[in-house]
């Protein structure tokens, strides 16, 4: 759990500067495979996104995702 945290600040923290091969700038022991098993479970759960020249971007705003759900308009399904 706690590698899947390095990596998520990692990327907030650097938002739209590293491509997904330049791993090795987040955690020097780090392994590729489970770089991409954290990679893949970002990804899948709408935290991160990839733009069109491989950059990891962060996508996740709490604040964003607060103020809608408190909202009445709006129905969460």
């Amino acid at each position: 759990m706690n590698t899947v945290l390095i990596v998520k600040e990692f990327i907030r923290e650097h938002s739209g500067e590293y491509k997904k091969w330049q791993y090795r700038n987040i955690y020097q022991k780090m392994m590729y495979p489970t770089f991409n098993i954290i990679f893949d479970f970002l990804l899948a759960s709408g935290k991160i996104a990839v733009d069109g020249e491989g950059k990891i971007c962060c996508i996740w705003n709490p604040g964003l995702v607060k103020r809608y759900l408190a909202d009445k308009a709006l129905i969460v399904r």
